[in-house]
């Protein structure tokens, strides 16, 4: 899923710092294109956080109800695709269960095949995935 949030902006001295209203959270950057990259690591990270906990995603607010509540800063949009954000970020490893003949196995076992590997490979092109 994409979705573009609405980020507040505001330049301090050494740093620029991050409003995300709709996850409630701060974060901060070098410079505006640092920061704006911050964000999106920032809502990615709470967007799979939330899915993970089978909670909904907050739906973006209107773009003009933020600029308007907050004077002070570069109100902007920042978009984020949770999906390829995950697949990015989430590489966390899990261990399945898998059966196999054993014939089967003893000769993945002699050519050094990982099966692992394998399976993984197979479950993207099943997936049509990249």
């Amino acid at each position: 899923m994409k979705a573009a949030y609405p980020v507040v902006l505001t330049r301090e001295d050494k740093w620029t710092l991050v409003y995300i209203p709709d996850f409630e959270i701060n974060t901060e950057g070098s410079d505006y294109a640092d920061a704006m990259e911050m964000a999106r690591d920032a809502i990615g990270l709470m967007g799979i956080t939330l899915e993970d906990d089978g909670k909904a995603l907050p739906a973006p607010s209107d773009l003009r109800n933020v600029a308007e509540s907050n004077s002070k800063g570069v109100v902007t949009l920042v978009d984020v695709d949770f999906t390829e954000y995950r697949r990015a970020n989430d590489m966390r490893t899990v261990r399945r269960n898998v059966s196999l003949p054993q014939w089967l196995n003893v000769q993945a076992e002699k050519a050094g095949i990982n099966v692992s590997a394998v399976l993984q490979k197979a479950l993207k092109a099943e997936l049509n995935l990249r």
